[in-house]
């Protein structure tokens, strides 16, 4: 017997705490509810949401060996994930419904080995049907990964 599903249940509580970021800041109880309810490939990636408002989000992954290739560095695709994850989290917040990545960009800077990578998303552009995003990846300071996320709303 399967257990009980409660990604729906999850889903809204996601969604209640996402069009509070629209109108201001997560506090750090609301941030601790959305990292600790994580489902899909935020889970999976053991992406950690830091700051959520308008017009910026910050989160973090601690990197583990399933994140990293045959050859021991953090896989590309784990820095393009992270930036779709961040970047379609902050065009939600902005818009305010839900969007979705249409194009993303990273340039890979400087490998990392272990440690924790942090993703800062900043608006470049924010219209009412597409927005693009600025996302930073960084380790211990360092800009390790540069993504350009471009999202178009759904609504």
């Amino acid at each position: 017997m399967n257990p009980p599903n409660h990604s729906g249940e999850i889903r809204k509580k996601l969604d209640e705490l996402l069009k509070i970021a629209h109108k201001r800041p997560l506090n750090q109880p609301e941030l601790a509810l959305l990292n600790e309810n994580a489902i899909g490939f935020d889970a999976t990636l053991g992406l950690r949401y830091t700051h959520i408002t308008r017009g910026e989000v910050r989160a973090m992954v601690r990197v583990t060996p399933s994140l990293l290739q045959p050859w021991g560095l953090v896989n590309g695709g784990v820095y393009c994930s992270i930036a779709e994850s961040v970047g379609s989290i902050a065009g939600v917040v902005q818009a305010g419904e839900v969007v979705v990545g249409v194009n993303n960009n990273t340039d890979f800077i400087k490998s990392v080995t272990n440690g924790i990578i942090e993703a800062h998303a900043t608006p470049i552009q924010t219209g009412r049907r597409s927005q693009i995003w600025n996302i930073e990846l960084r380790h211990e300071g360092k800009l390790v990964a540069l993504s350009k996320l471009r999202t178009m709303t759904l609504g």
